[in-house]
């Protein structure tokens, strides 16, 4: 049987409050997490992975348009500027979501979005197109929160679920651990669906939670 896709889309805030270090340990993360979504995708070969980003500042726009098999992909890196337009990196998405472009045999789609503070336009309507598409209803969906200053609510809505949590952020430790964990889990949740599940994330959560690293207490540069 011909394997079926799963397109997995990262939505990164590349907002000026993510310069400097933020922005490097990023790009670092998701670079670094690349050969272990391989590996996921090689242990379910039923499932094409898929990868795409999209970055959004003053404006949303695709940073890797075309879905690429993880097979092929190589990680260029975001650059950060200006604001933070959640709402139109959403809309961008819902336009993928639609049947099509998204084939009819396909399996979930994962959307994870990474932020570090709130939105600065009107995200919920971003959001509610999103949620209009038969896709957007059935993605696995992960959101992290890079330090204090991250929006919870907004990435807490993003999610969908009361039983699931965004992952906390708070150094460059904590970042990479969070990465590695949305990028893996979230595939196998994707590419091994149980008949009748769409909660997307729960059930792989509750037999993999996250934990956050534990952090050097005398590590100032620990911490965001």
């Amino acid at each position: 049987m011909a394997n079926r896709p799963v397109h997995f889309i990262w939505l990164l805030d590349c907002s000026y409050s993510m310069q400097g270090d933020k922005i490097a340990k990023l790009n670092y993360a998701i670079r670094e997490a690349v050969p272990e979504m391989r590996a996921v995708a090689h242990d379910n070969p039923a499932a094409q992975l898929l990868l795409r980003t999209i970055t959004f500042s003053t404006t949303a726009q695709w940073h890797h348009q075309t879905p690429v098999p993880v097979d092929d992909f190589t990680w260029q890196d975001v650059q950060v500027d200006g604001m933070t337009n959640l709402g139109e990196a959403l809309h961008l998405v819902a336009r993928e979501l639609q049947s099509p472009p998204m084939p009819q045999r396909a399996l979930k789609p994962v959307l994870a979005l990474v932020s570090d503070g709130g939105p600065t336009d009107d995200w919920r309507e971003g959001l509610k197109a999103v949620d209009a598409t038969p896709w957007g209803r059935k993605a696995v969906r992960v959101a992290i929160g890079i330090g204090s200053d991250a929006d919870r609510g907004v990435l807490q809505e993003f999610l969908g679920n009361p039983e699931l949590r965004p992952l906390d952020a708070n150094s460059p430790k904590q970042l990479a651990a969070a990465i590695r964990w949305a990028s893996t889990a979230a595939v196998k949740a994707a590419s091994q669906p149980v008949a009748g599940d769409t909660s997307g994330l729960t059930a792989t959560m509750v037999k993999q939670p996250y934990a956050p690293p534990v952090l050097d207490d005398d590590d100032d540069d620990d911490v965001w």
